[in-house]
């Protein structure tokens, strides 16, 4: 009953974690922003100015009925006044990326989009080009030389790490502080290596810039939405999902007809307006009704609002002003490393809730038994007072007892616990969960720093880190366990000599064991002590030794208690039997010394030729992570990994075996 009890509540917790992660990392859908916007707004003596974006939803530009405009400044109505948007400067940077995951299809999906938009876009308007891969920077500043906005874009070339909030903050800057300003992107949405930029900040850029995002979300293997959806809602942009050429050239397209849709206004504001007020401009465009909202703070600079408003013809109630700013349009709208962050987080809060509840999960086996304790050992520490203060001490108890119960009744406790022993390690059960618990959320913490990427590589990072966090312990377990075995086998010669001389000498076998357990060194000192110990609560000698071959895992042992067991039962002279044992061992233990170093070119070559592509892999991939990055963004890629996989694992089991001599 205290098993189901103390299983029950991990089993539950488990769930619950999956279940959430699940959840937390289903994708978004991507959704257009809003079909009007407002920029560039400008207060100054009572008068507001700015620009009404409105996006069509066919295939031509929408065209503004400017006779049926009206606006409003928080509760009253205003007049609106416009003029044709040419007179004024506008200025559009197209921003590129050009990292690995883009790939050369990407790269010539690029370059007949820009062309499309350079065709599309109105005669009057400045185009720039900023690039971003490993780092970015601006490739053509603001010009109406479409020729040399073309030719640059035509050289550009994928390779290379994403600095996308580099690249965000690199065109806010160059496309200056006049005029209607906007940034049309085409990127993936990863960021990798952004050192001068965070997302926050290039957010914050953008909208304190008033700069306009049109965002075309390219869907690669390292697509990430949320964070494009996130500069779009601070741009008052929208995002385009294109997943092939034909769906790149037509977001394109649609970004340059919103340029032909634009109306510059301004609006005479009654002189008792104060503080921060909503700007609302609605009417109609192509026959659709439209409407659109900006924030102005009068007497201080103006804040575009990044969230247009739902048409009076849409019944849905978007998401509140500032959520979609951040990149949170709900659970999927998480980044991965905010998931696993998450997950994390919530990993040690369950823990730490466990170590709370361990005192109730108590069998009534184990209350009877601490009753008993106490009342035959008054000093005993036993924590049972609920209302005690909470200490370090006490939450590691907490969760070793819930490791406790954990690996109680497996059938591998037993084969570790025996290993564990082997070892000479002073772990209990629920210590040795608890380690491994910390090694696989370590394991999980290091695989996301060198795998880091987009949502595939995060998951990779994720399983591949808790895989070696959950096998490392074990091996370490195992090496350790084997060493400590592999040192006693050594010294068992030397031990059997002592022995017999000691019997010559008139000693007994108890007495002979005894010098043993004072004069020999580790850990064969401690391995025959505990022999001893327990012949002196009344088990038998040979039963003892027999217990110590099996927890040394020592044929050799097995065989000399063999001998000593028969000399017991038939008659003779032990102390030449053990004399004759030793110089056996000695003979076997030169021999395999011998063939250990014929075989060790043959193990360090199979050492060296594992080793070495791991090695590689790992410092390519902080040296030149584009060179790699073909492996996982390309079916051919994938293809070759697994038969890298698999032919390193049968590479692996071959050359072992072929060193393994047995002697």
């Amino acid at each position: 009953m205290g098993r189901v009890l103390g299983r029950a509540p991990v089993r539950l917790a488990v769930t619950l974690l999956v279940t959430g992660l699940v959840g937390l990392m289903s994708p978004a859908v991507a959704r257009a922003e809003g079909e009007a916007t407002i920029s560039s707004l400008r207060s100054s003596q009572g008068v507001v100015t700015g620009t009404l974006t409105v996006r069509s939803a066919g295939t031509s530009a929408a065209v503004v009925d400017t006779a049926r405009l009206s606006a409003r400044v928080g509760n009253a109505p205003v007049e609106v006044k416009t003029k044709p948007i040419a007179q004024g400067r506008r200025a559009v940077m197209l921003v590129v990326d050009t990292s690995g995951s883009m790939g050369e299809a990407g790269m010539e999906t690029a370059r007949e989009a820009v062309a499309t938009f350079l065709r599309e876009t109105p005669t009057d308007v400045l185009v720039g080009l900023v690039s971003f891969a490993s780092t970015a920077g601006v490739d053509v500043p603001p010009t109406k030389d479409r020729a040399r906005v073309q030719k640059a874009v035509n050289g550009l070339r994928s390779r290379g790490e994403t600095t996308l909030y580099d690249g965000i903050s690199v065109a806010v800057t160059a496309l200056g502080e006049n005029g209607d300003r906007s940034i049309v992107l085409l990127s993936d949405g990863g960021d990798t290596r952004s050192t001068k930029s965070t997302r926050a900040s290039a957010t914050a850029a953008l909208k304190s810039a008033g700069v306009r995002a049109e965002v075309i979300a390219f869907k690669t293997a390292e697509s990430d939405n949320t964070v494009l959806r996130g500069f779009a809602a601070a741009g008052g942009g929208s995002v385009a999902a294109a997943g092939d050429r034909a769906a790149v050239r037509s977001a394109f397209t649609a970004a340059a007809k919103a340029l032909d849709s634009q109306v510059s206004f301004s609006l005479t504001v009654p002189g008792d307006v104060r503080s921060k007020q909503q700007v609302l401009v609605s009417g109609f465009a192509s026959g659709r009704p439209f409407s659109a909202v900006a924030e102005v703070d009068f007497g201080a600079a103006p804040v575009p609002s990044t969230t247009p408003q739902p048409t009076p013809t849409e019944s849905a109630v978007g998401p509140p002003e500032g959520a979609a700013v951040q990149g949170f349009s709900g659970p999927g709208g998480l980044t991965a490393q905010l998931l696993i962050a998450m997950a994390l987080t919530g990993l040690g809060a369950l823990g730490l809730v466990l170590a709370f509840m361990a005192s109730s999960l108590k069998s009534g086996r184990s209350r009877r038994i601490e009753t008993i304790e106490r009342y035959v050992s008054p000093d005993t520490a036993v924590i049972t007072d609920k209302s005690a203060p909470v200490t370090p001490s006490a939450i590691s108890s907490g969760l070793i007892n819930i490791g406790d119960k954990v690996m109680e009744g497996r059938e591998s406790t037993s084969k570790t616990m025996m290993l564990i022993d082997r070892a000479d390690l002073s772990l209990r059960p629920g210590e040795w969960w608890v380690l491994r618990l910390v090694a696989i959320v370590a394991g999980v913490a290091i695989a996301m720093l060198l795998f880091r990427g987009g949502l595939v590589m995060t998951l990779v990072a994720v399983v591949l880190g808790a895989a070696v966090g959950y096998v490392l312990p074990a091996f370490v377990l195992r090496f350790l366990a084997k060493r400590r075995s592999k040192k006693f086998e050594s010294q068992l010669p030397d031990i059997l000599t002592l022995v017999a001389s000691s019997l010559t000498s008139g000693f007994s076998l108890l007495q002979a064991l005894d010098a043993v357990a004072k004069d020999a060194a580790e850990p064969a000192a401690k391995e025959f002590a505990r022999a001893l110990a327990e012949t002196r609560i009344g088990s038998d000698v040979s039963d003892a030794l027999d217990k110590m071959s099996v927890r040394m895992d020592s044929a050799n042992m097995r065989w000399t208690t063999m001998a000593i067991r028969i000399q017991r039962e038939v008659g003779g002279n032990l102390a030449e039997t053990l004399r004759t044992t030793a110089k056996t061992l000695r003979e076997r233990e030169e021999l395999h010394r011998h063939v250990r170093a014929l075989s060790a070119e043959g193990r360090l070559s199979g050492y060296i030729l594992i080793g070495l592509p791991i090695g590689i892999f790992l410092f390519t991939m902080q040296t030149n992570r584009a060179y790699l990055e073909l492996l996982w963004t390309r079916p051919m890629g994938w293809m070759l990994m697994g038969a890298g996989v698999i032919s390193m694992t049968i590479g692996t089991f071959w050359m072992r075996k072929v060193v393994d001599v047995q002697v």
